[in-house]
């Protein structure tokens, strides 16, 4: 599971975009040669509540958060796609208190000057809830929001990057491309950047150990070790310490330095009025899920014989969730 950071420079309708700039800085700005490695694309649909029509009751009611389901569909993670909704509110929520401490914001620890930017979206979305479902049963799940439930769900938008560009620069992956709305009017809304370290990675090592583990037995992740086609299989980790010397707290301290670094890649392009999505909330959950399983588990192997593998299950459910927390958080467009 690499770990990402995405960047979003908004446009002006009858304005270009900013991915001319991108890949001009790609080239000219930095010291090593970027190698144009493919393409990609993705899809995203954000829905949100629809506002009771009755007048409110409480001063609760009035101050009720919006809640939002998005839907996102990533090329190169291809076997699943991706859902996130917001929690259910509390039906009695406790009352505020004055001793209570303010919420905090992704990326407010990191000193990003971009990290500010994403205050307003993340505290009107309140915590959310992220899944990934078969490609095929995404799309029939937001078909049947959009119709069913009517009523209690509108569809803001939809936006699409059709023709991406990736690019290997160094020990980063870069995926640049013009991101463009197609519902409900057609318009151009800015120029996306995902940048991937894919040097040696703590969090790429737990997921593979993951997946090999749970290959040789029962797992509720996977049945297969196969990893996403764009991963490293050598990590460059040392793992003969695995994984009683690895603790959560050393996840956080990966994710915390790979942000450092992807930051500072972005620093060099030297791109202004970017909003980031970065250290998002609840980045990283399932890598330290992955790695309580091993803690609890270890690496014991079942038999051939006791193996039960369905032909047509997802390998690695969990791939890319985090990228897709940072696009998600990104599209909303504080909506």
């Amino acid at each position: 599971m690499p770990i990402t950071g995405v960047y979003f420079i908004p446009s002006n309708p009858n304005a270009s975009t900013a991915l001319a700039t991108v890949t001009e800085r790609l080239h000219t700005a930095l010291a090593e040669e970027p190698t144009l490695v493919g393409r990609w694309f993705l899809e995203h649909k954000l829905m949100r509540d629809t506002p009771s029509c009755l007048p409110a009751s409480t001063p609760q009611q009035r101050q009720a958060q919006p809640r939002y389901m998005q839907f996102l569909s990533l090329s190169y993670h291809a076997n699943h796609g991706f859902i996130c909704t917001s929690e259910p509110t509390p039906t009695n929520p406790p009352p505020p208190t004055a001793a209570a401490a303010p919420p905090t914001t992704a990326g407010a620890s990191s000193g990003s000057p971009s990290s500010s930017s994403l205050t307003s979206s993340s505290s009107a979305a309140g915590p959310m809830v992220m899944t990934t479902v078969p490609l095929a049963s995404s799309s029939t799940l937001f078909h049947h929001f959009g119709y069913a439930c009517q009523p209690f769900w509108c569809h803001r938008h939809t936006v699409t990057v059709p023709g991406g560009v990736v690019y290997d620069v160094g020990d980063f992956r870069v995926r640049v491309g013009d991101v463009r709305q197609t519902q409900p009017a057609a318009r151009i809304r800015g120029t996306v950047v995902e940048i991937e370290w894919r040097g040696p990675s703590l969090v790429s090592s737990i997921a593979s150990q993951a997946l090999l583990a749970k290959k040789m037995g029962p797992s509720p992740y996977a049945a297969t070790a196969t990893v996403d086609e764009e991963a490293d299989g050598d990590s460059g980790i040392d793992m003969s310490f695995f994984p009683d010397g690895v603790e959560e707290a050393d996840v956080d301290a990966e994710y915390a330095a790979s942000a450092a670094l992807i930051r500072d890649f972005w620093a060099r392009l030297g791109i202004e009025g970017a909003r980031e999505a970065i250290l998002v909330p609840d980045v990283g959950r399932e890598v330290k899920e992955q790695l309580r399983w091993l803690k609890a588990h270890g690496m014991q192997r079942e038999s051939e014989e006791k193996r039960e593998r369905q032909p047509d299950e997802d390998p690695d459910p969990t791939a890319g969730v985090d990228s897709a927390r940072q696009f998600m958080e990104i599209f909303r467009f504080n909506r």
